[in-house]
């Protein structure tokens, strides 16, 4: 198993994975905490592909990109992506207005 550098090119290979055989794709996520890396896994059985980090700027990337194996499951291997986003319900939501102390 060769680590992918580019997280460009490991989510448009993951995608290509998933959408060839979504039945037997799966994705995995690791973290271990005492190294301080995160490893992100899909593989179908027959290739394998994976991405390791130990940057904490990259975790916004990889919400993103459970956001679109999420719509990808959900919604079927045919879904356009272009419309998912790493903060889908937080930005929908009007913003509250309480009894703070005004700035």
């Amino acid at each position: 198993m060769v680590y992918i550098t580019e997280w460009d090119k490991f989510v448009e290979q993951s995608i290509e994975l998933f959408r060839a055989d979504p039945d037997s794709t799966r994705y995995v996520m690791k973290y271990r905490h005492c190294d301080g890396k995160l490893v992100l896994k899909v593989t179908d059985n027959r290739q394998c592909l994976k991405y390791k980090t130990d940057q904490a700027q990259e975790a916004k990337k990889m919400e993103k990109l459970n956001n679109m194996f999420f719509a990808l499951m959900a919604r079927g291997p045919d879904v356009d992506l272009s419309e998912v986003t790493g903060k889908e319900q937080t930005d929908a939501q009007p913003s509250k207005k309480g009894r703070g102390r005004k700035q």
